[in-house]
């Protein structure tokens, strides 16, 4: 008899224990703003990696990323230095994930398909919080962490000359969740005489690239826009320099950050980030990135600090909530833009057809 109720009771006692992993999992001391299934015990604000070995992945192929603000093409082939290296120094294959948008390489990241990834400056804190991304390094010179301005660009022959000359005229933002063509805008534009949604309704364009396009052709009258990514389309001679003038530049943030997955083996990141800090860019890749030489580490929680601030300033947290919202925005902004397009087109007048 009481051998068969001590098997009971070890039999209970083995059935409790083994529902002690879930129950660990929800009772993380630390979440922050990360989503349920992350937890942040050491508060540096981006996931810990995961405490069971078995969940830690040694991919035999890493997925590489780079949000590309222009043609994804153009930043396959300008990366493959990068991606070559890291090949080498990990000795595992490194492939290339295409994406146009930065919610595309966040959902990737979050579904497990993704494991190296540069985020929009102003999509890292969703990167973190909703995929698990943890920033490693950051673009720099020999001078420090490279940076980049919000440069409210105008054409050289327009009479606007500050940013309050700009009321009630065509302004281009990029889309919903860009730091630099949308979030800052709002918070540097006001002290400046000029407030996005009372001067003027902001359009958007659906790009850096497509911003300063659109002020060059005369679509819009002025935009905000990432200066690296103006130099860049300057340098390749898609607008002349000389034919656009900066009315406003802000402070600088950082820019072209890469991030890991979360739940890579420790010993997988740790090799991935010497990989980058060991790299130096060709002097053809350096160019196309304005004069950038290397990497150099940064943290989540004091890099992205001032990205941060601005995202509460103007209601946009970093939570499921705000992603949704933003990629709704984005989402209701493609098909406004679309439907203006081919509204533009078919107010076109038919070419007349040859004799």
């Amino acid at each position: 008899m009481k051998l068969r109720l001590h098997r009971m009771v070890t039999a209970v006692l083995l059935s409790l224990l083994g529902t002690l992993p879930a129950a660990a999992q929800d009772a993380c001391v630390n979440r922050g703003q990360l989503d349920t299934q992350y937890c942040d015990a050491n508060n540096d604000l981006v996931a810990d990696t995961p405490m069971d070995p078995a969940k830690q992945k040694d991919p035999s192929t890493i997925i590489f990323a780079y949000s590309a603000v222009e043609a994804p093409s153009v930043y396959q082939k300008a990366f493959q230095p990068l991606m070559d290296a890291i090949a080498t120094c990990t000795g595992k294959r490194v492939t290339y994930f295409p994406a146009n948008s930065p919610t595309a390489i966040i959902e990737a990241m979050r579904s497990g398909r993704l494991h190296v990834a540069d985020f929009g400056t102003g999509s890292v804190g969703f990167a973190v919080n909703l995929a698990g991304a943890v920033p490693i390094v950051a673009f720099a010179t020999d001078q420090g962490i490279a940076g980049y301005n919000v440069a409210a660009i105008v054409k050289a022959n327009s009479p606007y000359q500050k940013l309050s000359d700009l009321k009630g005229k065509r302004v281009a933002h990029t889309s919903p969740s860009s730091n630099s063509g949308n979030l800052a805008p709002r918070v540097f534009f006001p002290e400046h005489g000029l407030v996005p949604d009372t001067d003027y309704k902001p359009l958007m364009s659906g790009g850096h690239d497509k911003s300063v396009l659109g002020v060059h052709r005369g679509d819009y009258d002025m935009a905000p826009v990432a200066s690296d990514v103006m130099n860049r389309i300057f340098d390749r001679g898609e607008v002349k320099r000389s034919d656009m003038r900066i009315i406003y530049e802000s402070k600088v943030f950082p820019t072209s950050q890469f991030s890991v997955s979360y739940d890579l083996k420790p010993e997988l990141t740790a090799k991935i980030r010497q990989c980058f800090l060991d790299f130096r860019l060709p002097p053809e890749m350096s160019k196309q990135f304005n004069g950038v030489t290397r990497y150099v580490p940064i943290t989540y929680k004091e890099t992205w600090a001032p990205i941060r601030e601005i995202a509460e300033k103007t209601g946009t947290p970093y939570n499921k909530a705000g992603y949704d919202a933003q990629a709704k925005r984005e989402a209701d902004a493609a098909a406004k833009k679309a439907a203006d397009e081919a509204k533009k087109a078919a107010e076109q007048p038919a070419e007349k057809k040859a004799p």
